[in-house]
């Protein structure tokens, strides 16, 4: 399990939002891409913040880390907005 606490932010070109998921962290995320890697270079994961959980992919940055993107309902549901601090856990899958 990685868990990340950092901002919610919005894409500057349009509505989809992100947490980052910094370099750091993201070594376990890469050393798993190994052998579970998707397109684009994307892992698998379920992510949970406050209590709600999905599974979606997170993808890599050329600076290191990777990029979870937050869909709209899962916004809504978990009760937060761009420039919110949240805490994320993810499972790899």
């Amino acid at each position: 399990m990685i868990t990340v606490t950092a901002e919610l932010w919005l894409w500057s070109g349009g509505s989809w939002h992100f947490v980052t998921v910094p370099a750091g962290e993201g070594d376990e995320i890469r050393a798993h891409s190994l052998l579970n890697r998707g397109g684009f270079g994307s892992v698998k994961v379920e992510a949970t913040i406050n209590g709600v959980s999905w599974r979606t992919s997170v993808f890599p940055q050329k600076l290191g880390g990777y990029l979870l993107p937050v869909k709209k309902e899962v916004r809504r549901r978990a009760g937060i907005a761009a420039g919110d601090e949240i805490t994320v856990e993810l499972e790899l899958l």
